[in-house]
């Protein structure tokens, strides 16, 4: 008999249980969203409980699926050990983890402030992972095989591949992302080392790279620059959009990206290798 490849059976998530870390807006909203139209149960987690609470109003009314959420400041071990305990006595089984939650800092060099510009980027952009990924890993892992692991997705950025802190999409020519360019690239290495730490207990973990996407750590540059502009100079002469954030999302947490970890998916409209062309030229 030949196996089903269609793609109902591929992309299938219906009935899975998610956790979306930042699900209150931009890329975390977009995800939540992706998985409650396909059917799946939704835990949302951020520290804006309004957010949260009107994100969740509004994919419950658009179903199948279902979303609840969890207020938590995931800078913190604490935050993390909040979610995950939040979501442990409420489901034995966890299949997919989206580490989401993530901010920005852009400041002069010589004026970069330590605690707001390193300190809570690295804890939320990073530290976040590892401790929620821990946190949530026995239910990951729980009746997990080789042909159906558990899923951590983690949403880094192209930022964590680019050379230069001062990016006019996102930032100003005085103003430098050190922090969260840096922050990324560590996202992306974490990402291989949990894959690597996970792989045997059937736990897949890979990194999607997310170039411009309409959000509010984008939502600066956007404005100031104007989104038209920004968008040609992408090869696609377009921003990011919901579909193409849900698409490779569901690939990554269906059967049909089930044999995929460790890996980083950049998700830019090829802006990335455009730009590396250019400098060559």
């Amino acid at each position: 008999m030949a196996e089903v490849l269609s793609i109902p059976s591929l992309f299938d998530v219906s009935g899975k249980v998610a956790v979306v870390t930042g699900g209150g807006s931009g890329i975390g909203k977009m995800i939540a969203s992706a998985f409650v139209q396909n059917g799946a149960k939704v835990y949302i987690a951020a520290r804006k409980e309004q957010q949260l609470k009107e994100v969740c109003d509004q994919l419950n009314e658009q179903g199948p699926g279902t979303c609840q959420y969890v207020v938590a400041d995931l800078s913190s071990k604490a935050g993390c050990d909040k979610v995950a305990a939040f979501v442990k006595e409420r489901e034995p089984k966890v299949h997919t983890l989206v580490n989401n939650s993530g901010t920005s800092w852009g400041a002069a060099y010589e004026n970069f402030p330590e605690k707001e510009g390193w300190d809570r980027i690295l804890a939320l952009n990073v530290k976040s992972i590892f401790y929620l990924t821990v946190g949530l890993t026995a239910v990951l892992a729980k009746d997990a095989t080789n042909e159906d692991p558990g899923r951590v997705i983690n949403i880094s950025s192209i930022a964590g591949l680019t050379p230069t802190p001062y990016d006019h999409r996102v930032s100003t020519d005085t103003h430098g992302l050190w922090s969260y360019n840096t922050s990324k690239a560590a996202v992306n290495h974490l990402t291989t080392q949990l894959a690597s730490t996970l792989a045997s207990r059937f736990i897949t973990v890979n990194a999607i790279l997310p170039g411009i996407f309409p959000s509010k750590m984008t939502a600066f540059g956007l404005k100031r620059a104007g989104e038209d502009s920004i968008a040609e100079e992408n090869p696609m002469r377009r921003l990011g959009t919901s579909r193409d954030m849900a698409g490779v999302v569901l690939f990554l947490a269906s059967s049909a990206g089930s044999y995929v970890t460790g890996a980083h998916i950049v998700v830019d409209g090829g802006y990335v290798i455009s730009t590396n062309m250019k400098a060559k030229l």
